[in-house]
């Protein structure tokens, strides 16, 4: 079992837009070899030489390829403009990345199966375009499409029936627990479309989550999200990768005991196989 640790840039988002230098010193220092940008089109030349000057790789990235408009994180939207798919592939392969992952669709998109199935059919479009470049598309959840359901079934797995194989998924581990399913059953039932998992944690008191930007997030390991468990069961998973939306505290220190505790449970894994 050989999987990437990982961090997602927007985890420090605001100290790469006001020191794009330092904060990826600092990444590094934590002891990161592998990072997934976020909205890396539009700085990718920057970006580039930034990571290669530190021996950071980026093998996944987050850039919208089935939304007409650049979507906030917090689900508002922007009046940024989304790059064409020729843009992002051409963005992705400067910084070598082979997949290109779908960050958030609007909850408004998921009200019916015949919605799906069109959000679907973007992915698929994009992964044929991808594919002349050897890039994959993935698609990453947050909690409105598992809190969706049609009959016994999840918004998310039913985009899953109807993806193109070539399109993979990263798990949001941390809003699949939000969102109340079951995650090792989740994980199992996806199967081997499951390449990547956001390996986040929280407490998921009530209170706490309500909240936007989540209150309840918390260092890998110190939460109620089964990160362990789900790094064990997702059989094709090739990167784990660490993220917070939002945290009090000491974020590097944060990061970095994420990531040993990821690395620890990866380790575990392997030797279990």
């Amino acid at each position: 079992m050989s999987v990437l640790t990982s961090i997602q840039l927007f985890t420090v988002n605001q100290d790469l837009d006001a020191d794009l230098d330092k904060t990826l010193d600092a990444i590094a220092a934590r002891g990161f070899t592998t990072v997934e940008p976020y909205n890396f089109v539009r700085r990718a030349d920057l970006l580039a030489d930034a990571l290669s000057s530190r021996n950071l790789a980026s093998p996944t990235g987050h850039a919208f390829v089935a939304s007409a408009s650049f979507v906030n994180p917090d689900g508002t939207p922007t009046d940024s403009d989304v790059p064409t798919l020729d843009e992002t592939f051409a963005a992705a392969e400067k910084l070598g990345m082979s997949v290109v992952i779908e960050p958030y669709t609007d909850p408004a998109r998921w009200t019916s199966v015949e919605q799906i199935q069109e959000i679907a059919a973007l992915l698929n479009v994009a992964a044929d375009a991808a594919a002349a470049r050897g890039i994959r598309i993935g698609y990453h959840n947050h909690a409105h499409e598992l809190e969706a359901r049609f009959g016994d079934k999840t918004g998310l797995e039913i985009l899953a029936d109807n993806l193109d194989p070539r399109v993979v998924l990263e798990v949001d581990l941390y809003w699949a627990a939000r969102a109340g399913v079951d995650v090792l059953t989740l994980l199992r039932t996806l199967g081997d479309r499951v390449i990547a998992v956001h390996a986040k944690d929280g407490t998921l008191e009530p209170e706490k989550v309500a909240a936007y930007p989540p209150a309840d997030q918390v260092a890998a390991g110190l939460g109620a999200v089964p990160l362990a468990e789900s790094i064990a069961t997702a059989s094709a998973l090739e990167i784990a990768i660490v993220e917070f939306d939002h945290f009090e505290g000491d974020l590097y220190a944060a990061i970095e005991q994420s990531r040993v505790f990821i690395e620890e449970a990866v380790s575990n894994a392997a030797a279990a196989l």
